[in-house]
């Protein structure tokens, strides 16, 4: 696998070495910084021969002239100078990282005229570098054509250049353990599923005692006697055992209440007795994008020293149609108390996140609790790859997650709930079934989870088209997006430290 790339910063210097990349604003001019690795005015005639107007994120490379102490000479536009927000800075950096192609020592000179970056907005530039550099290639056998072994790629070096290097270090610490927190959710994503069962996932999420979070990890055994049978249910096909990891970092006052996030974790999803198609069943390695963003939040936020009480709660189990599966027509008792009725046994996610909810609930009294799953094929009709489905039954929780998403770039999108949807999942049989049928197939599945809630503030994130084969961008080139953890550690950071 690729090294993660370094990154350094500096103060603004003609480069001595290695591949330069300058920034450009759209129909701008070059800042004095900028004019000084162009001494021979070589981008201004390439601009106009590629025709490269600044745009964001767009690059143009130009041969370095002779005479000059580095051997590449690349612009990425920056755009329109007054808009140049978050997601702006971190495009700017995914551009950069893919404009250095195979360099190795890379200099950046964050200048744009007309709009002075800030030492955030430069530890920015660096997260998009670091989060656009990201591959997974772990099992590609690397061969040179003679058929000797090649070596693992380098880590390249990246030094951004900038008017207050050391303030500019300091505010990328703490975006990079929120860039850690994010290629840890794309790695548990990526990897197949015959490596990461619920065993090993469990294990990754112990390895974040090493940042000082408690975890605890739950057997069947446990499960069991707690009386998590919807959890089970769906396990109980697999010849792999379940587990539930519980992860708490105590960052913030001793008497305060936590805040709370539970991730889907099935490490496979066969659909169970209600199989799936095998078109596109590879797919469902990443069912588990829930579980991972929570992982990759509770790393973030140990690592960044977050000033909270938080709390992360994963179910880990994988859906197979064995011999003694679950069946439709099964009904289950909750830990709750509520039965549920089987009728399909692919809508497992909501049978693992009502027992973690109302555990998460009776457990930890949290301040408010935020679900993520890859739940429902059905958000995906409705909101394609560009928004996860919101629904919550708090308007100032939802209203601070769509604030989060809009900095961000993490969007959402708040989907409805109500008594009309909620009578979908009636039967006659039990409390509740488990699917409401073909209409509004998100929102009965949210209405399912609200049953297990309570009277607490509670948001269900549907990523399914956010957080595993959603399209290319600029930050991201991988499968798995990491999608959430910036989302939800901006929420966290925003209104919820003290």
């Amino acid at each position: 696998m690729t090294d993660k790339p370094t990154v350094a910063f500096a103060k603004f210097a003609a480069p001595k070495k290695g591949s330069v990349i300058v920034l450009a604003p759209e129909g701008g001019k070059f800042g004095e910084a900028a004019r000084a690795c162009d001494p021979a005015d070589i981008l201004p005639k390439v601009f106009a021969a590629a025709d490269f107007s600044g745009k964001l994120a767009a690059s143009v490379e130009a041969l370095a002239p002779q005479g000059t102490d580095f051997d590449r000479l690349a612009a990425v536009g920056a755009g329109k100078t007054d808009a140049l927000d978050e997601q702006a800075w971190l495009k700017i950096g995914g551009a950069a990282s893919a404009a250095a192609r195979n360099a190795t020592e890379v200099t950046v000179v964050a200048e744009v005229a007309g709009a002075e970056a800030s030492a955030r907005d430069v530890a920015l530039i660096a997260l998009g570098i670091v989060l656009r550099s990201y591959t997974f290639d772990k099992y590609k056998t690397r061969k040179e054509e003679n058929g000797t072994p090649k070596p693992a790629d380098k880590a390249v070096k990246f030094t951004i250049q900038c008017a207050d290097p050391a303030a500019a270090k300091k505010a990328f610490a703490e975006a990079s353990a929120v860039g850690d927190g994010v290629l840890l959710a794309r790695d548990l994503v990526n990897e197949p599923p015959n490596v990461l069962g619920p065993v090993e996932f469990a294990a990754r999420a112990k390895e974040l005692e090493e940042l000082d979070v408690k975890v605890d990890i739950l057997t069947e055994k446990e499960m069991k006697k707690l009386g998590m049978r919807a959890l089970l249910g769906v396990a109980q096909g697999s010849v792999r055992p379940p587990r539930m990891a519980v992860m708490r970092w105590n960052g913030g006052k001793a008497k305060q209440k936590p805040v709370a996030f539970i991730g889907k974790g099935v490490v496979f999803d066969t659909g169970g007795i209600s199989i799936k198609p095998a078109a596109g069943m590879e797919d469902m390695k990443g069912d588990m994008a829930g579980a991972a963003t929570v992982v990759g939040l509770m790393h973030a936020l140990a690592a960044r020293k977050a000033k909270v009480n938080a709390v992360g709660i994963i179910g880990l189990v994988e859906n197979m149609p064995d011999g003694n599966a679950q069946r439709p027509g099964d009904i289950v008792t909750s830990m709750s108390g509520q039965t549920i009725e089987i009728i399909n046994t692919d809508a497992e996610g909501r049978l693992v996140l009502a027992d973690l909810l109302w555990y998460c609930n009776e457990e930890f009294k949290p301040q408010f609790m935020v679900n993520l799953a890859t739940l429902t094929g059905a958000i995906l009709v409705a909101l394609g790859n560009s928004h996860a489905g919101l629904f919550s039954n708090d308007d100032a929780l939802a209203e601070r997650l769509t604030a989060a998403g809009t900095v961000t770039g993490e969007k959402v999108w708040r989907m409805p709930m109500g008594k009309e949807y909620d009578k979908l999942i009636d039967t006659k049989n039990a409390d509740m079934k488990n699917t409401g049928g073909r209409h509004a197939g998100s929102i009965t599945a949210a209405q399912f989870l609200k049953r297990f809630v309570d009277s607490t503030p509670w948001a269900h994130l549907d990523v399914a088209g956010t957080a595993m084969a959603s399209p290319s961008s600029e930050i991201n080139q991988s499968w798995a997006s990491g999608y959430g953890v910036r989302l939800l550690d901006r929420l966290v950071a925003d209104h919820y430290e003290r």
